[in-house]
């Protein structure tokens, strides 16, 4: 990895961090709502001798109710803790949140919210009214199994730990192999065959290759229906044409230290510059800024894509696992104005995903009870379910695969109604799990990683938190400065705002006090720098 990657690995927190963390000033006691007549137990099941119940909200899929899953009912038997559980829809959750907030009447646990839901700047926030507790003092002394990642992973600690020097809510901690994808891309492998052409390394060789696609029949159908490269709001293949550019993040990124906010850069204007030229040649579907992920879909199930996005290409083309073996990943671009390729990835943590309120009156057996997730055992347990479902053991205890009942589309369909960890993010360990042996697909998917991502691949900027009032003033920027670019983006891109209109763009942009919204960033930047 590169440099901004390689900031994860330096030590600058000593072991302990978050334990050290609770020595700072605080503004009350993250075990003050203790019940004494509960007495948790550190190690092992059940948790407490006598059942709890405690309140949880998250976001639901809509698969299936939480109180009827059984990776849920089975750790209810194993730790004597119960829940009432508010689970509304994910388009909704954020609205119901913030009024539970607002109105005081919030759950016990908040789980599965991520930052989308639970920002940095509601952490910091409630945090400080003390609506949310600080879980450090209460990891140190009853979950070894977080503290163990803190300590062996001090970026971990310093990266979810607030500018009071609190946690106040705990992460997804992704280790898995391929943790590194944002959302990746794939090629249509039959179309490469059927032209007999390489995975393009350069924004030209791109190019060239969307040009074949669209004029060569690759699907070989005799109709003139290919669609060279699609997507459905520029959402998942932005960030990889972005890195062509040399840049890492739509927003605020970090190079070699120094803050800046791309969509105002002239590497940005390049990247608009070379999609809009796709779009007007017809490389680039005309309807990507208005069609749905199911549409998509359903063009590549008739075999009309060549370049995609989704997290396995045969989600999109509706292939089976060995026939999705064909389909190379995107490897990373280089362009005219950078020589080295670059693709933006994830850094591996996902914030906001499990905290603790001041009404939950078990603090200790509720960070006991998510504790066991951090854990090997724990996190698979999460992952998969209970034995009988996905799984089945044969005499020598190996794990079997299970077909899923008939009325589910596939396996993962049938997972979402096992076990809350699908389709948000839930606060676990995310590995392989030894022992286990790894599936030719995932060996592809390995390999495929290991060349054409992990070479290339750079974190945007460190997780960073800002204080209350860095918090407010960039709140107050950033909601129309975020319209602002998504708006002109789409216009640029597809020609309704000509390029030529690039300085006015720039000079709206510098109108929004974008200096200020930088200037705090890069504070923060540093702040986390020297932690």
């Amino acid at each position: 990895m590169k440099k901004t990657l390689k900031l994860c690995l330096t030590g600058l927190c000593c072991v302990g961090f978050a334990a050290a963390c609770s020595s700072s000033d605080t503004d009350g006691d993250s075990t003050s709502n203790t019940n004494p007549d509960v007495e948790v137990s550190k190690e092992g099941f059940p948790i407490v001798e006598e059942e709890i119940t405690l309140s949880l909200m998250a976001p639901g899929t809509g698969l299936a109710e939480w109180k009827d899953m059984p990776t849920l009912q089975e750790y209810t038997e194993m730790t004597n803790i119960s829940f009432e559980y508010t689970t509304p829809p994910m388009s909704d959750f954020a609205t119901r949140l913030n009024l539970a907030f607002a109105s005081g009447d919030v759950a016990d646990i908040i789980y599965g919210a991520g930052t989308s839901n639970l920002t940095p700047g509601m952490e910091v926030d409630y945090g400080r009214q003390g609506i949310l507790i600080p879980l450090e003092d209460l990891i140190a002394e009853y979950a070894p199994n977080i503290q163990r990642l803190l300590d062996e992973n001090p970026d971990i600690a310093r990266s979810i730990t607030t500018v009071d020097g609190h946690i106040y809510s705990l992460p997804v901690i992704n280790q898995h192999p391929n943790s590194s994808w944002a959302v990746p891309m794939w090629y249509n492998g039959e179309w490469l065959d059927a032209l007999d052409a390489e995975v393009p390394t350069t924004t030209d060789e791109l190019y060239d290759l969307l040009v074949r696609f669209r004029d060569e029949d690759p699907n070989g159908n005799g109709e003139a229906d290919e669609i060279p490269l699609l997507d459905v709001q520029m959402n998942s293949t932005r960030l990889a044409f972005l890195g062509a550019f040399g840049m890492k993040a739509w927003g605020i990124e970090e190079v070699d230290g120094e803050v800046r906010y791309a969509p105002h850069t002239e590497n940005y204007k390049e990247y608009l510059t070379y999609m809009n030229k796709l779009f007007e040649e017809g490389l680039l579907d005309p309807e990507t800024f208005s069609q749905s992920d199911e549409q998509k879909k359903a063009k590549g199930q008739e075999n009309r894509l060549g370049l995609f996005p989704d997290w396995f290409s045969f989600f999109t083309t509706g292939q089976s696992e060995d026939e999705a073996m064909n389909n190379p990943m995107f490897h990373a671009l280089s362009s005219p104005i950078t020589d080295e390729p670059l693709i933006p990835i994830n850094p591996g943590i996902t914030r906001g995903t499990f905290a603790i309120t001041s009404n939950n009156e078990y603090p200790e057996a509720s960070i006991r009870w998510v504790d066991y997730f951090y854990s090997d055992e724990g996190s698979e347990f999460l992952d998969h379910g209970p034995e009988g479902y996905l799984f089945e053991r044969d005499e020598d205890g190996n794990k079997v695969k299970l077909d899923p009942p008939p009325q589910f589309d596939s396996a993962e369909d049938y997972r979402g109604t096992l076990t809350p960890a699908y389709g948000i993010p839930t606060p676990t360990l995310v590995k392989r799990v030894e022992g286990v042996e790894v599936s030719e697909f995932d060996q592809f998917l390995d390999a495929e990683t290991e060349e054409k991502i992990g070479p290339y691949g750079e974190v945007p900027i460190p997780l960073l938190y800002l204080t209350n009032e860095e918090q407010e003033i960039v709140n107050t920027i950033e909601v129309d400065l975020k319209s602002y670019v998504e708006q002109l983006e789409a216009r640029f891109i597809t020609g309704v705002e000509p390029l030529s209109n690039w300085d006015k763009y720039v000079d709206t942009i510098e109108s929004m006090n974008i200096e200020e919204y930088i200037e705090i960033y890069q504070v923060a930047y540093d702040r986390w720098a020297s932690s």
